[in-house]
């Protein structure tokens, strides 16, 4: 999720489509916490499901045409692919260990990171706003994770915390690596990433085992088809089928309806606590990260 031209005025129908795609990836961490099977098992399952549905949609609505690409990109897009993945396990992994809150906080630390390293990798100049805004969303973190408080019991197993940062950690490589790939369509490109995610889980679920032991019911097939179709697929197509009729700021801060989504879904489905240094920690991360988009479109 990371194309972001600019139009002068939002479309209403792309603005309502990309709303509800970032209020359907603020549930994934609810249909998660339901579901108790390896986390790998169920990132490779999304990857199958979600590709497929977009390669589907591509070919009805032919939105794409295959075309051929060099061999430096295809292996470029697969091993992003991989690192999504990754990505995936580890925050689907945070979740078992810590509230969906503060391990979809962590995971939203990616801007963050991608701020501080971009003056590396793209020359980008870090601005004395930009500056502060990264260490603004570093002490919110801080917050969160209950360090400053102690120890905060609400938080779960710190393990959580770092599962949500790697999560932050491999979007951010993924988002990176997207930016230098240029001029090939949106669709083909997250096909191409959504099934290489899948295909490099399979080595990881063998290696591990997370094959054994697993037992669907109707229950846990019914949270996997939405996981796959509904988190992936379709909300992937109204995410690329709205932003090119968004501005490139609109975009930017309306993506902060997906963690702000998530932390009220949690506590409303899932009555998951947040401290007060958490709620706190939650608007310095957000908070300086808006301003930072809003700073930079």
């Amino acid at each position: 999720m990371n194309r972001t031209p600019g139009t002068k005025t939002n479309n209403p129908k792309s603005l309502m489509m990309f709303i509800s795609s970032m209020l359907i990836f603020g549930t994934i961490g609810v249909f998660r916490k339901n579901l108790l099977l390896p986390s790998a098992f169920i990132a490779c399952v999304r990857g199958i499901f979600g590709g497929l549905f977009i390669l589907a949609y591509s070919i009805v609505r032919r939105r794409t045409a295959a075309k051929k690409l060099p061999g430096r990109i295809l292996l470029q897009l697969i091993f992003s692919g991989a690192v999504m993945g990754i990505n995936w396990i580890l925050l689907f992994e945070a979740y078992n260990y810590t509230t969906v809150a503060v391990a979809t906080l962590c995971y939203y630390m990616q801007p963050t990171i991608v701020m501080l390293v971009s003056p590396m990798i793209f020359g980008e100049k870090l601005t004395g706003r930009k500056a502060v805004c990264a260490l603004i969303a570093i002490a919110g973190m801080v917050l969160i994770s209950g360090v400053a408080d102690g120890g905060n019991a609400q938080t779960g197993d710190p393990k959580g915390i770092f599962l949500g940062l790697g999560a932050a950690v491999c979007y951010s490589v993924v988002v990176i690596m997207n930016k230098r790939i240029e001029g090939i369509d949106a669709y083909q490109k997250t096909i191409i990433q959504l099934l290489s995610a899948e295909i490099a889980m399979i080595p990881y679920l063998l290696a591990t085992g997370g094959f054994d032991g697993i037992r669907l019911d109707a229950v846990s097939i019914g949270f996997l088809a939405v996981i796959g179709l509904v988190h992936t697929g379709i909300a992937y197509v109204l995410y690329f089928g709205s932003i090119d009729g968004m501005r490139a700021q609109s975009i930017a801060i309306f993506s902060y309806i997906d963690p702000v989504s998530a932390l009220l879904f949690s506590a409303l489905l899932l009555r998951e606590p947040l401290s007060v240094s958490g709620v706190i920690g939650a608007v310095m991360i957000i908070g300086s990260a808006i301003a930072s988009e809003v700073k930079a479109a």
